[in-house]
C-alpha cells in the first residue's frame, strides 16, 4: 500500500507558494512611479473615504494596503492617529515625504493584509482605499480587518468595480500573464457587493455599500497616449508589457487596451461602510 499524504507537507507548500506570490507583488508595486499614479488618479478618494467614515481627533486609524498615503494622509489631516501598513514598504519614502510636508505623524509598518501586525480591537477606524483588494486570500484580508477593530468601530474600503474600466484593465492584463495560483482569488471581486458580504459574514460587522467615480483625466480621443504612459510607470502594467514584448505579444494587448479606454464606462469603485455592532469600547489613553 502507498503512504497516505502527509497533510503537514500540503500546508508547508501552500505556505512556500504564498510566499513565493507575495514577494513577486511587492516587487510589482515596488517597480515604476506608483506615487505618481496614486497622486494624479487616485488622490480625491482617500479624502471622500476618510470624511465618509467619520474620522474624529483621535481616533486610532489603520490604513490597509496604504501605499503612498491616500487615505493615510487625509486620516491624520483629520486628527487621526494613524498607521498605515504595506506589503511594499518601498512606497513608504514617498509617504513621509508627503506627510513631512502636510505636516502630520503617520506611523508606516511594513505588513501583510493578511496577517496585520496588531493585536486584535486595536482601531476605532480600519480603511483600504484599493489596497486589500490585492490580497490573495480575499476572506482571510478581510477577518484580519474586522479582527483589528474595536467593537463599534468603522470599516471603510474602496475597490474597482469589475466592469469599470480600471477593474477590466485588469483582468485583460491577466489575459496575457501566467494564471494566477489557485489560492488567489481575482482583485476585483472585492468591487462586487455579494462577494463582499460573503467575506464579512460572521464577523460582526454591518455593511452598507455606494459607488464612486475616479476622474483619471484620460482624454477619451488618446487612449494610446494613456497606455503608453501607464505602460512605462504603473507596476502592474510594466510587468505585463514587459512580457508580452519578450512573446512578442505586446501589439496585441496594446490594441485590447486601448479598445478598453475606447469602450468603458468610467473608472467606478465600490465604497464598502461596515460598523461592529455593540457599544464602542471606552479606551484609556496614556496622558504621556
Amino acid at each position: 500500500m502507498g503512504r497516505r499524504p502527509d497533510p503537514r507537507a500540503e500546508v508547508v507548500t501552500i505556505e512556500a507558494a504564498l510566499e513565493v506570490f507575495k514577494r513577486r507583488v511587492r516587487a510589482t508595486w515596488a517597480a515604476g512611479d506608483y506615487a505618481t499614479i496614486a497622486e494624479r488618479d487616485l488622490w480625491p478618494i482617500g479624502e471622500r473615504i476618510v470624511r465618509r467614515v467619520g474620522v474624529r481627533p483621535d481616533d486610532e486609524v489603520l490604513d490597509v494596503g496604504c501605499g503612498t498615503g491616500n487615505a493615510a494622509l487625509r486620516a491624520a489631516q483629520a486628527g487621526g492617529r494613524v498607521t498605515g501598513v504595506d506589503l511594499t514598504p518601498e512606497l513608504f519614502a514617498h509617504g513621509r515625504r508627503l506627510a513631512a510636508h502636510a505636516g502630520v505623524d503617520v506611523a508606516w509598518v511594513p505588513g501583510d493584509a493578511e496577517a496585520l501586525p496588531f493585536e486584535d480591537a486595536r482601531f476605532d477606524i480600519v480603511l483600504s482605499t484599493f489596497g486589500c483588494m490585492f490580497a490573495p486570500r480575499h476572506d482571510v484580508a478581510a477577518r484580519e480587518m474586522a479582527r483589528v477593530l474595536r467593537t463599534g468601530g468603522r470599516l471603510g474600503v474602496c475597490s474597482w468595480t469589475p466592469d469599470s474600466k480600471v477593474g477590466r484593465v485588469f483582468q485583460t492584463v491577466g489575459a496575457y500573464m501566467p494564471p494566477p495560483p489557485p489560492f488567489a482569488s481575482p482583485p476585483t471581486l472585492w468591487g462586487s457587493e455579494e462577494h463582499v458580504r460573503t467575506l464579512f459574514e460572521g464577523t460582526g460587522l454591518e455593511l452598507e455599500f455606494d459607488r464612486g467615480v475616479a476622474d483619471d483625466g484620460t482624454p477619451p480621443d488618446a487612449p494610446e497616449d494613456e497606455i503608453e504612459f501607464l505602460s512605462a510607470t504603473f507596476g502592474p502594467l510594466m510587468n505585463a508589457r514587459g512580457l508580452a514584448e519578450s512573446q512578442g505579444r505586446w501589439p496585441s494587448l496594446h490594441r485590447d487596451l486601448v479598445a478598453v479606454y475606447r469602450d468603458s464606462d468610467p473608472a467606478e469603485y465600490l465604497v464598502v461602510l461596515g460598523r461592529k455592532r455593540g457599544e464602542p469600547e471606552r479606551r484609556v489613553r496614556s496622558s504621556g
